[in-house]
């Protein structure tokens, strides 16, 4: 493990229909830091050609295809649909990763090209606004993983849409393989997992969908994901806009009244369930899900901060000279 202070290298690359990114000091188990960071970056992009439903021949593709009840699927797929699972059963069902028909039918079915619609246009554009709701077909909950089997069992046509799950499954992944370094970033398209042996405190700097810093968390390890609705947006079919990130009652894109969420959590995985099923709860119920802290930004652009909670601190109670004395601490 590398306890000293050295110089951080980072490297950024397209990967995820986004931009990806790692930042490493130190020497690990990887090697010195830029040749950990390019073993980091051939994961993610072949993690992307694999895990990506706009490959034709890739993992997932070829599973959401499959007209067999039971696959055989590698060990990343496995986590994949546990967290597809987990997702579901965690947000009541408005973290449902199982929309892919959806994402196809409103007109996400392929990769998105361009900076997408003017957020103030759309926004003026949009349906009224509502909180999304769970799909009551419940889809995630029909699948089953066997991991000594090596299997996921679903209906045939039950179809799975990696995105944002997968960014945070893909974080957490590679900062295990970092934790040994000295300081880490991973920045799957937004979803960050940061830690290291030096325990220093770094800032996470939030964009505001409209331009400049929204807000900015200090972190010495944990993650962070954000989800909004200003990113991978287009028009629909029916003339009107359209985002990613669907209510899975209706299956369309989903105007609940807050733009963007960002998510604190101790993994990128929980960091962006929790993000999105802020996001689809609407700006009243938003915050429940935002158990470590986090930060909104509302219709009106305006930010709604929701505080970390306090650090649980210790009360022990021990004899000294013949007196009781207590002490607190973090």
């Amino acid at each position: 493990m590398d306890r000293s202070p050295s110089p951080e290298h980072h490297a950024a690359f397209a990967c995820f229909g986004g931009t990806c990114a790692v930042h490493l000091s130190g020497i690990g188990p990887l090697g010195p830091a830029p040749r950990a960071i390019e073993t980091a970056r051939l994961q993610l992009l072949a993690w992307h050609d694999r895990f990506s439903r706009f490959v034709p021949g890739s993992e997932l593709s070829r599973l959401n295809a499959s007209a067999a009840r039971t696959v055989a699927v590698s060990p990343e797929m496995l986590l994949l649909a546990r967290a597809t699972i987990e997702a579901g059963r965690a947000s009541g069902g408005l973290v449902d990763a199982t929309v892919a028909g959806e994402l196809d039918a409103a007109g996400y079915a392929a990769p998105l090209v361009g900076p997408g619609l003017d957020l103030a246009a759309a926004l003026a554009a949009a349906p009224p606004r509502l909180p999304a709701g769970p799909d009551p077909r419940r889809r995630w909950a029909t699948i089953e993983v066997d991991p000594r089997a090596g299997t996921v069992t679903r209906p045939p046509g039950v179809a799975i849409d990696a995105g944002g799950l997968a960014k945070g499954l893909f974080a957490d992944l590679l900062a295990d393989r970092l934790a040994g370094y000295g300081r880490f970033v991973v920045d799957c398209c937004g979803d960050l997992r940061l830690g290291g042996t030096r325990g220093a405190r770094r800032e996470v700097r939030i964009a505001h969908p409209s331009g400049g810093i929204a807000h900015v968390f200090e972190r010495a390890a944990g993650a962070v994901a954000t989800s909004s609705i200003a990113r991978r947006s287009w028009t629909g079919p029916d003339g009107g806009p359209a985002h990613h990130l669907l209510d899975p009652a209706t299956g369309r894109p989903a105007f609940t009244g807050v733009v963007q969420v960002s998510a604190l959590a101790p993994t990128a995985l929980e960091a962006e369930r929790r993000s999105k099923a802020a996001l689809l709860s609407g700006p009243d119920a938003a915050p429940d899900h935002l158990v470590h802290g986090g930060v909104l930004v509302l219709d009106d652009l305006t930010l709604r901060v929701v505080d970390p909670p306090a650090p649980r601190r210790r009360v022990t109670a021990a004899m000294r000279d013949g007196r009781l004395v207590l002490s607190d601490r973090a």
